[in-house]
């Protein structure tokens, strides 16, 4: 039973997060490319602090644009490390902007960040932690599993009886296709 179904609704974060986002499947790679990098700003950290910088992240990244982002170079990791917006953490900044190089090169190779997803569902965690290793920085285990379940490719977002499940179950979330097999 997901704890955060019990304390996320009425919360003025936590809340909109967990009813409009939470779980739900269908983004685009710049959405997924912004919730991986959030995830990877959360580790060791908490949620709500990710979400309280949340709108000056997306802002000192530029929106979170793919291009943009494996653009930046050394001057770029300085503005960010000044930011007392973000989460200032040199490992975490550099792992972004060589993700975002990753994600320029899936549009090549496998048609997008979403498209990779949905090419290599399903997985186990375990799986999906391995190839998120080899494919990204800064991806362990926590990380992957957090992007996983707010994007709908894994399993527990939200607990059965948490309103919230019946609209993301209704929009068909990848993790739903092995209860069809």
């Amino acid at each position: 039973m997901s704890a955060y179904c019990n304390s996320a609704p009425g919360h003025p974060l936590h809340g909109p997060y967990h009813d409009t986002e939470y779980g739900f499947p269908g983004k685009g790679d710049q959405a997924l490319f912004e919730l991986l990098c959030l995830e990877i700003f959360q580790a060791g950290l908490s949620w709500e602090l990710v979400l309280k910088k949340r709108p000056t992240t997306v802002e000192a990244f530029d929106g979170f644009d793919v291009d943009i982002v494996a653009g930046y170079g050394e001057a770029d990791v300085l503005r960010l490390l000044d930011n007392p917006g973000l989460i200032r953490n040199r490992l975490k900044i550099t792992s972004i902007i060589h993700n975002a190089g990753v994600v320029q090169g899936l549009r090549k190779s496998d048609g997008g960040f979403a498209a990779w997803l949905a090419q290599n569902h399903p997985k186990t965690l375990n799986e999906w932690v391995k190839l998120f290793k080899k494919t990204f920085k800064f991806t362990g285990p926590e990380v992957v599993n957090e992007f996983l379940m707010s994007t709908g490719y894994l399993e527990g977002a939200h607990h059965k009886d948490c309103p919230v499940f019946q609209a993301v179950l209704a929009q068909n979330p990848p993790w739903t296709a092995a209860l069809k097999a």
